[in-house]
């Protein structure tokens, strides 16, 4: 018997964030003002890992520190919150829309284990940084495997 290997990548949501972009690009062409206030859009990330911690960025410049919101997991964290759009000056009018503002959530999984009760968060200049304590990693065990 043979078989077909079918591979969609290393990201499974990559298929989804394609196919929102596509859509989004369709609609800003419609109306530019689109993507300033339609549209739930994701903040970029770094992510990076040192020996007892995990530290995330996320570029959110713009936003107030009270519209931010953070939901840590044992190995995922959740950010959201709003960037409010910026008032016009009188008889001004858009020329070019490039700045996605209103609400914005990313989630993303952690590449270790973290303990939710030890993280800090901080804001400033614009970038969101999240200090998490990587939890120890359990040893491992045999078991015994007894008769029935």
């Amino acid at each position: 018997m043979h078989t077909i290997k079918i591979r969609f990548g290393d990201d499974p949501g990559k298929l989804e964030a394609d196919l929102r972009k596509a859509v989004d690009e369709m609609f800003s062409l419609v109306n530019p003002r689109y993507n300033a206030c339609h549209r739930i859009w994701r903040p970029q990330m770094d992510i990076y890992e040192a020996p007892g911690e995990i530290i995330l960025l996320a570029e959110i410049a713009g936003a107030k520190r009270e519209d931010l919101h953070v939901e840590i997991g044992r190995k995922t964290v959740k950010i959201s919150g709003r960037r409010r759009i910026r008032p016009l000056s009188e008889n001004a009018r858009y020329r070019l829309v490039e700045i996605p503002y209103g609400y914005f959530e990313r989630s993303i999984v952690l590449p270790a284990p973290i303990d939710a009760e030890r993280v800090d968060a901080t804001y400033v200049d614009g970038l969101l940084q999240i200090r998490m304590e990587k939890l120890p990693l359990d040893k491992s065990r045999k078991i015994p495997v007894q008769n029935g």
